[in-house]
């Protein structure tokens, strides 16, 4: 009897997409062994105060993001989906379409520490391994302390796409910034001027 594919599922606003995404999809590939690792661009982000990017600039830095890891898809279906956008949906929709496989959700550490507010959160830790970069300054979601939960070993990055947003629109034509994000992401967001002051 052939093995289960061991299928990553990593989602996110990827706005824009940095160097800390990069090295959680590539720690996941690595240490879990993983047949294929899903990049899924969050569409409506129910729990975002703010706008997103456009969805085509979000995909096309995804793209860019994670072009040379192989084994990595990516997966288009919540920028598709209309309304709000949910991970027990997709998760749901995916065991439909692969019902022998196993699904890893990687997640940073503070996606975790928000993890019991995620919509039928209960539900979608029983269909997925949960799979976290830890960060020691951020404590576990309550009641997540249940969860059987598989930590990635993954240096600290201090480096988040909020912050990265404010030093661009502080210095849009290039700086520090450029250094956090894959070289063909920072050029995207330079031709493109994204994030700048209008």
């Amino acid at each position: 009897m052939s093995q289960a594919r061991r299928i990553g599922l990593f989602g996110g606003a990827f706005d824009p997409p940095h160097q800390a995404h990069v090295a959680l999809a590539r720690a996941g590939l690595a240490q879990l062994q993983l047949d294929e690792l899903r990049i899924i661009p969050t569409g409506q982000a129910w729990h975002k105060s703010r706008s997103l990017s456009p969805a085509a600039d979000r995909l096309a830095m995804v793209k860019l993001a994670f072009a040379d890891l192989a084994g990595v898809l990516i997966d288009e279906r919540e920028l598709n989906r209309r309304g709000d956008s949910y991970t027990i949906d997709t998760v749901l929709a995916l065991r439909a379409e692969q019902a022998q496989a196993e699904f890893f959700l990687l997640m940073g550490a503070d996606q975790w520490a928000a993890f019991t507010g995620w919509h039928r959160w209960q539900e979608l830790a029983a269909l997925v391994h949960l799979c976290v970069a830890r960060r020691p300054d951020l404590a576990d979601a309550p009641e997540a302390g249940t969860l059987e939960v598989t930590w990635l070993d993954l240096p600290p990055m201090p480096v988040s796409a909020t912050g990265i947003r404010g030093q661009v629109a502080a210095a849009p034509a290039g700086g520090s910034w450029a250094d956090l994000v894959p070289p063909a992401v920072a050029r995207y967001i330079s031709d493109h001027r994204l994030y700048a002051q209008p």
